[in-house]
């Protein structure tokens, strides 16, 4: 009469061990308890992962998304501004764009362990998205901001995230001519070697520029900046990057 309850109860035991261990890896990450569960999944789920296991319509991360990188550069901006009082607006920018763009929003949230929850295709199609992880980073601190508030969001992103994990100092004083030690090592290896301005967005009284690297006619990586030196500077640094040049 009783027997078939046996398998539920132990389905039921096996989701909410699950349930546990994961609620224990997010407080662990953004320090304090999460009440809404559900939001933080939802951060968690890469759009590859949800298109696998549901058909029709999926909620993904992606609103999270959106919303954890409103929050997060709002927090990086008013940091800045505290800190840096006699830094003009351009400063600002530069340093702000620096510390949330893709490549170190990746870094941070393999630092914290976030790659470990995230959840994509299993046959690996989430993964050749390069910014699964920074992107995951961003949809949970939307998810952060939406269960705990802006006080909680904004101490969880200052000291779990910048104070950590971004050297500010060195980002400020960082001098080396990423541009310079690009070209060098194209000419080196008797490749053609090229910089494009690929993109004007005017703000105000500034301009805001990408670049593109073009190796032989490849493109290897966009940088954006206030002016097109810096631009290319950026884009030289990622390019230094993803060639894996030191």
């Amino acid at each position: 009469m009783f027997g078939p309850i046996k398998p539920v109860r132990r389905v039921y035991h096996r989701l909410f061990n699950k349930d546990k261990v994961f609620v224990r890896a997010i407080a662990g990450i953004i320090g304090s308890t999460p009440d809404n569960l559900r939001l933080y999944k939802l951060a968690l789920t890469h759009t590859s992962f949800a298109r696998q296991q549901l058909s029709g319509k999926h909620e993904t991360n992606e609103r999270l998304e959106f919303l954890g990188d409103a929050v997060l550069g709002a927090v990086v901006a008013e940091h800045l501004f505290k800190k840096f009082p006699y830094e003009d607006e351009g400063f600002l920018t530069e340093i702000r764009s620096r510390i949330v763009n893709r490549e170190s929003l990746n870094s941070i949230a393999l630092k914290i362990g976030l790659n470990l929850l995230v959840k994509v295709d299993t046959a690996g199609h989430g993964m050749r998205h390069k910014s699964v992880n920074g992107n995951a980073l961003e949809a949970l601190v939307g998810a952060v901001y939406l269960d705990k508030g802006y006080d909680t969001t904004r101490r969880f992103i200052l000291a779990k995230l910048l104070k950590p994990h971004v050297d500010l100092h060195n980002l400020v004083n960082t001098t080396a001519n990423f541009k310079s030690k690009l070209i060098e090592w194209a000419q080196s290896q008797n490749l053609e070697i090229r910089f494009e301005i690929v993109k004007r967005k005017h703000q105000g009284n500034t301009t805001e520029f990408t670049s593109e690297v073009y190796i032989d006619d490849k493109p290897i990586a966009i940088g954006v900046g206030l002016s097109k030196k810096k631009a290319d500077q950026a884009a030289a640094e990622k390019s230094l990057t993803l060639l894996n040049i030191n």
